[in-house]
C-alpha cells in the first residue's frame, strides 16, 4: 500500500513538473512573439498564470528558462532515439559515423522548437551567450568517440587527438546543418549521408573505413 506521505510527495513532483511545463510553454511563445531581451519574468509569469516568485524558484532566472528550452529542443525526443541508436556500440569508426545520425537529429529538433524564437531574438545577447555553452557541452560531448578512434589506432594517419576533436565539432555545427539543408535545400537525409561519409574520410584510416562498409552498416 502507498503511504500518504509517498503519495502526497509525488503529487507535489508532478504538480511542480506541471508549473514548470506552463512556464516554459508560456516563455517560449513570449520569446517567438517578442524576442527574448525584450520579455519579463513578470510577462511569463502572468501568461503561464503562476506568481513571479513560483518562476524565480524553478529558473532562477530568464536565463535559467532560456537554458531549459535549450537543453528541451536540443536534447529531447529526437535526440535520445539517435543517441540509443549508439547503445552497444563498440567500433569507433561506426561511432563517427553514427555521429551524422546525432546531429541531423539535435538540427532537426532544434529547427522545430526554436525556429520562431531564433527569428524573434537572431540578435539576442543572452541567446549568443547560450548557444555558446551548449557548443561547448557539444564538443566535450564528441570527446570520448574521438579518444577510443585513436585508443584503436583507427585515426587517419597525420591527424592528432586536438586536431580530431576540432574537425568533428566544425563538420558538426549548426552552420554547415544550415548552410546544406535551409540554404542549399538538401534533404535531412542527404545531409546526414554526406555528413557521415565526410567524417570518415576526414577522421578515420582508410583500410577501417573498408572494414566499416565491408560489414553492410546501415547507416554508412
Amino acid at each position: 500500500m502507498t503511504s500518504p506521505r509517498h503519495y502526497n510527495s509525488k503529487r507535489r513532483e508532478q504538480t511542480a513538473e506541471a508549473t514548470r511545463d506552463r512556464v516554459i510553454g508560456a516563455a517560449k511563445s513570449l520569446f517567438s512573439r517578442d524576442g527574448i531581451d525584450r520579455v519579463t519574468i513578470a510577462q511569463i509569469a502572468a501568461k503561464a498564470g503562476v506568481a513571479g516568485s513560483t518562476v524565480y524558484a524553478l529558473f532562477k532566472s530568464k536565463d535559467g528558462i532560456l537554458q531549459a528550452i535549450m537543453r528541451a529542443a536540443l536534447f529531447g525526443e529526437r535526440f535520445r532515439s539517435a543517441q540509443a541508436v549508439m547503445e552497444g556500440v563498440t567500433d569507433p569508426a561506426l561511432m563517427v559515423a553514427l555521429t551524422a545520425h546525432v546531429a541531423r537529429a539535435i538540427y532537426e529538433s532544434e529547427n522545430a522548437e526554436l525556429g520562431l524564437m531564433r527569428g524573434a531574438s537572431a540578435f539576442s545577447p543572452a541567446l549568443r551567450e547560450i548557444e555558446a555553452e551548449f557548443e561547448k557541452l557539444r564538443f566535450d560531448m564528441q570527446a570520448d568517440r574521438i579518444k577510443l578512434l585513436f585508443a584503436e589506432a583507427k585515426a587517419k594517419p597525420g591527424l592528432d587527438m586536438a586536431e580530431a576533436r576540432r574537425i568533428m565539432w566544425m563538420y558538426t555545427s549548426r552552420d554547415v546543418h544550415k548552410m546544406l539543408t535551409q540554404d542549399g535545400g538538401w534533404t535531412p537525409e542527404r545531409y546526414q549521408h554526406w555528413l557521415s561519409a565526410t567524417l570518415l574520410e576526414a577522421l578515420v584510416r582508410p583500410e577501417a573505413i573498408e572494414s566499416l562498409r565491408a560489414s553492410e552498416q546501415p547507416s554508412i
